[in-house]
C-alpha cells in the first residue's frame, strides 16, 4: 500500500483490463490504486472509531473531516532541509534529493488532489500548520502533543 497508494489511477483501458470484472473478485474492477483508496479510507476510519491515534498523510484530513474529534496538521519544511533529512534518513540514491523530492511531491499533489479536489498542502485543510524547518521536528510534534492534549 505504501509504495502503490500515491499513484493516481491510470484511467486508461489498459490500465483495467486485468483488474477484475464484475462482482466476483475483491477488486470489483477498480484499478489497483482505486481498490488501495477504498481500503486505506476503511481501515483510516476503523482507527479513528477505536480511539486516539496518528495518521500521517494518506489523505485522512479529508477522510476524516467530519468528525470533530480530529485535529489536522499540515508539517512542511523547505526543500533544502527536506534534502538534508532525507539524505540522512534514507541515504543517497541516483537523483537528487531535490529531484526526490520534486517527485514526490508532485505525485502527492495531484494524488491528493484527485481524491479529495482540494489543493495538497493549503493550510484551510488543516488546524495547523507548522513549518519544522524553522521549528525541528521535535519540538512540532511536542506542540503538536500540548495542543491536542489542551483541546
Amino acid at each position: 500500500m505504501e509504495q502503490e497508494s500515491e499513484d493516481v489511477p491510470n484511467k486508461n483501458w489498459f490500465a483495467y483490463a486485468f483488474s477484475t470484472r464484475g462482482t466476483q473478485g475483491a477488486m470489483n474492477g477498480m484499478s489497483t490504486e482505486d481498490f488501495l483508496w477504498a481500503m486505506q479510507n476503511k481501515v483510516i476510519h476503523q482507527l479513528a472509531e477505536k480511539g486516539p491515534c496518528v495518521i500521517v498523510g494518506r489523505c485522512a484530513d479529508y477522510i476524516l473531516r467530519e468528525r470533530d474529534d480530529c485535529f489536522h496538521v499540515f508539517v512542511h519544511a523547505d526543500l533544502g532541509t527536506r534534502a538534508q533529512r532525507i539524505v540522512r534518513l534514507y541515504g543517497e540514491s541516483e537523483k537528487s534529493p531535490e529531484k526526490r523530492l520534486e517527485e514526490k511531491d508532485r505525485k502527492r499533489r495531484l494524488y491528493y488532489r484527485h481524491y479529495t479536489d482540494r489543493e495538497w498542502g493549503m493550510s484551510q485543510n488543516y488546524h495547523l500548520s507548522l513549518d519544522s524547518g524553522l521549528i525541528g521536528v521535535e519540538p512540532c510534534a511536542d506542540l503538536i502533543v500540548r495542543l491536542v492534549r489542551a483541546l
